[in-house]
């Protein structure tokens, strides 16, 4: 039986202990790569009585088969023939034998055929007791997906996803528009990178003429509308840059880029064979069998790049790939977040143990693909910032969320000089040490709030403001009598609740300096977390200044600090 890693253990100790509690339906998040399918899979597993694993498209059946025959479960498939067939030998040639059984209490469907068959299915589904769906994030209570999970009213349920969020910021709670009672997450991108578990990365965002689709050009589902994304992608050098920067970045390298359509994903496909690159393209459109063999090639290195419409962006699974490349818009963080962690499955050196920390790492270092190389041609990285960045996930809906608290994410910018994409926070390139150099310095928008940055005039003038708040009240001359008494007690107010944010201030620049960070960067880090320069907070008024020390006593606190 395969054996959970411990963070996978422990999201699935957390899963199960949300069921004991009454929670009808959990929804696990676990980043792409995490091993969502092997979890499940031991849900499955443990599960006494019958069960179901939906998958959201049907070539993804096979995979969610695949996994259970690891685990040595006997299951049946609906599904047609062929795809029976062809899941049966895939079983045989992984795992020597087909776990395959058409009377087993088990069973793997796409949700599509299992929605199609409910009627013909009432009985056995009244006998379910857990259901599975992978890339929950597709699940409301009103679409197939939902209706898939009512299909079986005495079971559990799990969803798993690698982003619980929606484009078009439906909620998939049950108390929302979805199905799920509870969120369980596990680690995130940046601690899975930093345990070994999955491969570092750099993103370089070369030059591009694309100009990315307005707000009108979205549809309902909340991404750009097909149509006016191949436009946008057809008035700009796409097509072209994305060989020319390939062979920048990211030459002789297992590479798969994301198209807008067929018809763009054979241009940029002919125009790598024409620079000698063997690619070709591949759509759910593309028959199973040339599918399937085009994988085969790839994973031999007999193809160096697949380029592809909408098949590897959920669920699929690929080898470990060196690149991916962004030709494709996206206003979905989900959609983003699962192409750019496509290409972050590690590769390890033979010869260290990959049991434990040190282990893996040094195994990575010494692979053939110590980090992930992302080419994004269309500011996928600029809207949706890197994958590890921090965000704040719920069963909510958008609406809800917009009322939550800020995260420390923080916006990215691309390299002037080697186009390698890092957080604003940092003054200067830390690939290649080019440093920017503002457009002006008089005011801490110009400078990400660096106040080491700013020129002498600015800085007096902030300081001036913070004196003027320290120093004794002077009431304007045509108050006197009571009213300057209400000023001087305004006065007294503000000096006060500024004491209590400046003490505040002092734990953030404490933990900054104790995470090993330079004031500049520290500076910067305020600026883009709390929306305020140091300075400029200093001189709040009452009300501002105790929301800022709650918000900063509210991070503090989320790092462990207790201010």
């Amino acid at each position: 039986m395969l054996q959970l890693r411990d963070y996978q253990a422990e999201v699935y100790t957390d899963t199960r202990a949300a069921w004991t509690a009454g929670a009808g339906n959990v929804l696990m998040m676990l980043p792409t790569g995490g091993g969502k399918t092997v979890v499940f899979g031991r849900a499955i597993y443990d599960n006494p009585g019958p069960s179901i694993a939906i998958a959201h498209r049907q070539e993804l059946v096979g995979q969610i088969a695949l996994a259970l025959a690891r685990y040595g479960v006997p299951h049946r498939i609906i599904g047609p023939d062929a795809v029976i067939r062809d899941i049966v030998r895939a079983q045989v040639a992984d795992v020597g034998t087909s776990y395959y059984d058409p009377g087993a209490p088990c069973a793997v469907a796409g949700v599509d055929t299992l929605v199609r068959r409910e009627n013909s299915l009432r009985g056995w589904a009244q006998s379910v007791t857990l259901w599975v769906q992978d890339e929950a994030h597709h699940v409301l209570a009103g679409n197939k997906w939902g209706r898939a999970a009512a299909m079986f009213p005495n079971a559990r349920g799990l969803g798993v996803t690698a982003s619980p969020g929606r484009a078009d910021g439906k909620g998939l709670g049950r108390h929302s528009d979805g199905v799920f009672d509870m969120l369980i997450r596990g680690p995130g991108v940046r601690w899975l990178i930093e345990e070994g578990y999955l491969c570092d990365y750099r993103v370089y965002c070369p030059p591009s003429d694309f100009v990315r689709p307005g707000s009108d050009a979205v549809g309902s589902t909340g991404d750009i509308k097909l149509q006016a994304n191949k436009a946008a992608v057809q008035k700009s050098h796409i097509l072209g840059d994305v060989v020319e920067h390939y062979h920048r970045f990211a030459q002789g390298l297992r590479s798969i880029v994301f198209a807008v359509d067929v018809e763009t994903a054979t241009t940029i496909a002919r125009n790598f064979q024409a620079a000698g690159v063997r690619a070709e393209v591949v759509s759910a459109k593309t028959p199973a069998a040339v599918r399937s063999e085009f994988l085969r090639r790839f994973r031999a290195g007999d193809i160096t790049v697949l380029v592809n419409v909408d098949l590897f962006g959920e669920g699929f699974d690929l080898p470990a790939l060196d690149a991916v490349i962004m030709a494709r818009a996206t206003e979905s963080l989900g959609l983003y977040l699962q192409q750019f962690g496509r290409a972050l499955r590690p590769v390890y050196a033979d010869g260290y143990d990959l049991r434990t920390r040190e282990g893996r790492l040094a195994a990575i270092a010494a692979g053939p693909k110590p980090y992930a190389r992302i080419i994004d041609h269309v500011g996928n990285v600029v809207r949706h910032l890197l994958p590890d960045s921090p965000r704040e996930w719920s069963l909510d809906s958008r609406e809800k969320q917009a009322r939550a608290k800020s995260t420390d994410a923080i916006p990215v910018r691309s390299c002037l000089t080697c186009f390698a994409v890092y957080e604003r926070v940092r003054a200067a390139c830390p690939f290649c040490g080019h440093k920017p150099v503002p457009t002006a310095r008089s005011a801490p928008e110009f400078v990400d709030g660096d106040l080491c940055e700013l020129d002498g005039p600015t800085l007096d003038r902030l300081r001036g403001a913070v004196s003027r708040i320290d120093g004794p009240a002077v009431p304007p001359p045509h108050l006197s009598g009571p009213a300057a008494g209400n000023f001087e007690k305004q006065h007294r107010a503000r000096q006060q609740a500024q004491r209590t944010l400046r003490d505040s201030i002092a734990w953030w620049a404490g933990y900054q300096r104790a995470q090993g960070r330079p004031d500049s960067e520290s500076y910067r880090r305020f600026y883009h977390v709390f929306g305020v320069d140091v300075l400029g907070a200093q001189a709040l008024g009452r009300p501002d200044a105790l929301a800022l020390a709650e918000r900063i006593n509210g991070f503090l606190t989320e790092k462990g600090v207790r201010p």
